[in-house]
């Protein structure tokens, strides 16, 4: 009988194929309290395992392939750093020692604990980062019972070794295959050929946990979020996956079946069509240029964005290089040799790096706790987590400024709001290149631009055009900060709208202000990289896009399409809209 599972769209594309299910693999744990002469045994069976899984994870690491996504080994070592968290190990030493819970209790209260600060956390990068914990702590357990810490066999199937797994999958050459499991772990996924699977079901994660990430990364169709998908699809069912809509369909029809394969060969076509576009000029038809930068995380990202056709990087996520690792922060030289790598992939192209975004939602560990407080979002995060702590500014500064020596660099300032932090940010910034020219270490030009995240940016345009070179807009958390929607909260998540009419508003008159001073104003939000709005964006005036880099091909498509002049007075009629998002359908 067919049926349908909803979930989350992460990956486009749609893909066929027969079931592969990985069986849910949690363990059952025993809660019993120990004596205290038995803590010292508890905790060194603790310690065991994880020197155990550490091993074998570290192992995984140095096994990827060559030509695996970088996406892979980051979050491996994600997993290497959550063994090592102190956090973790203090509070199950806490449980022992304290309360003489046994190991494994220990383990899964201290999951429980941490778990829940992971979902308080506003960054959804972060908050992704419990299922990582979970699939840490269910490795720790499974090693302590005894049982194989792997990735677990597809139901009814148990080849006993990696050769008769491939084996296995081989024999179904004939028939392509999907892979349906609750969740997936990076080092589970490496233990899959990457060929093998055509799609991936989970029944939970969101747009940034690490199948959907790899799954982009792979350019593979996904959906997410599927709840119960593991427990509905059985072993060998034919499942159709559509990342677009974010549906899966279990045993269709043979119409529908048909329909989606007419569905999937136009999108296989209209793929092969998009590479062909990777070196076309982004202009409109009536010849305005518009230019698609890539959002990136790691140097090594560049390489995908140089692939994709890629003007420049828009946004280079620094904090990334500060994270995993056990609140210990990147020295000046770290930051520097990273910032030139990636300098240096975009060949001579632009490179907008963000100063780092932590604080509140990404804490490193520092003095101050800033998780603890009942919104973090408002927090000490961003430039204010900077300000205050100059030694660690400075520091940044310094690596950014000499990484512009080796080609076009630009910084970038996030979540500035006030007059008194942008003078403080140039401040140091002056003082960063004055102790460069002190000690003689080469640099290079910076161009400085702001954020506009913070509706009171929004609403002080000509304080930051004044004192910037260019603007960029993350509308993620403008949309979030103007309609005061927590969107790691489920029940309000549904009002996060980017096409409400205010922020339309504060988006256009940023453009149309930014354009009048005859300065850039860029969008580095999610925004930037959907289709369906690059006709509305242009029509707005906006001109400078930035994305993950898998997305630009697509939205470079939608702006061969346009006509800028012929948009702009549509764009003003769905602003002024009570319901954009009806106007845009009309369309």
């Amino acid at each position: 009988m067919t049926f349908s599972i909803h979930g989350l769209a992460v990956a486009r594309g749609i893909a066929i194929g027969k079931a592969v299910l990985v069986a849910s693999s949690r363990v059952d744990v025993a809660h019993y309290f120990i004596k205290p002469a038995q803590v010292e045994e508890e905790l060194a069976r603790i310690t065991q395992a994880r020197n155990a899984v550490m091993a074998e994870v570290q192992r995984l690491h140095q096994s990827v392939p060559k030509d695996a996504p970088p996406e892979l080994p980051a979050l491996l070592e994600v997993h290497m750093m959550l063994l090592q968290d102190e956090l973790l190990a203090d509070g199950v030493k806490h449980w022992v020692t304290d309360r003489l819970y046994n190991a494994e209790w220990a383990l899964t209260s201290q999951l429980e604990v941490v778990a829940r600060q992971f979902d308080d956390m506003e960054d959804a990068y972060l908050r992704e980062r419990k299922g990582d914990l979970e699939q840490v702590v269910e490795r720790l357990l499974r090693h302590m019972k005894g049982l194989p810490t792997s990735l677990p066999q597809p139901a009814g199937r148990k080849p006993s070794s990696a050769r008769q797994q491939e084996q296995l999958l081989d024999e179904s050459h004939d028939a392509p295959l999907v892979l349906v499991a609750h969740d997936l772990s990076p080092a589970d996924m490496l233990q899959f050929k990457q060929s093998v699977f055509t799609g991936f079901v989970t029944d939970v994660g969101g747009k940034t946990s690490h199948t959907a990430i790899v799954a982009r990364s792979l350019d593979i169709p996904a959906v997410v979020g599927a709840r119960s998908a593991s427990h509905l699809v059985q072993q060998d069912d034919w499942v159709i996956i559509d990342g677009d809509a974010g549906v899966i369909i279990v045993d269709p029809s043979p119409f529908i079946l048909a329909e989606y394969v007419f569905k999937q060969r136009q999108a296989e076509l209209e793929r092969e069509r998009l590479v062909h576009l990777r070196h076309t000029p982004a202009v409109t038809l009536d010849g305005q240029s518009i230019h698609l930068l890539a959002n990136i995380e790691l140097p090594e990202d560049t390489q995908l964005a140089v692939e994709m056709g890629a003007v420049g990087v828009g946004l280079f996520r620094s904090e990334f290089l500060f994270m995993g690792r056990d609140g210990k922060l990147p020295n000046e030289e770290e930051q520097y040799q990273a910032y030139k790598r990636a300098v240096e992939g975009m060949q001579g192209l632009p490179v907008t790096i963000r100063s780092v975004d932590v604080g509140a939602d990404k804490p490193l560990d520092r003095t101050v706790k800033e998780q603890a407080h009942l919104n973090p979002a408002l927090g000490l995060r961003a430039i204010r987590w900077s300000l205050a702590d100059p030694g660690m500014f400075l520091s940044q500064l310094r690596a950014i400024l000499r990484a512009a020596a080796h080609g076009q660099v630009n910084l970038l300032i996030p979540m500035l709001g006030h007059a008194k932090e942008i003078k403080q940010t140039l401040h140091w910034l002056a003082h960063a290149r004055a102790q460069l020219e002190k000690k003689s270490i080469p640099y290079g030009p910076l161009r400085v631009g702001a954020m506009i995240e913070v509706p009171a940016a929004a609403l002080s345009l000509p304080l930051f055009l004044k004192h910037f070179d260019f603007l960029s807009v993350g509308t993620n958390d403008l949309i979030q900060y103007t309609l005061a929607i927590d969107r790691a909260d489920e029940q309000v998540a549904h009002l996060y709208d980017p096409l409400h009419p205010a922020i339309l508003h504060l988006l256009a008159d940023t453009i149309a202000q930014g354009a009048a001073a005859g300065k850039e104003v860029a969008l580095c939000g999610e925004m930037a990289g959907d289709p369906a709005l690059t006709r509305l964006l242009i029509g707005l005036g906006l001109r400078y896009f930035s994305m993950h880099p898998t997305q630009i091909l697509r939205v470079k498509q939608e702006v061969l399409r346009c006509d800028a002049q012929r948009l702009a007075p549509w764009a003003q009629f769905v602003m002024q809209a009570e319901d954009p998002a009806a106007e845009m359908l009309l369309r």
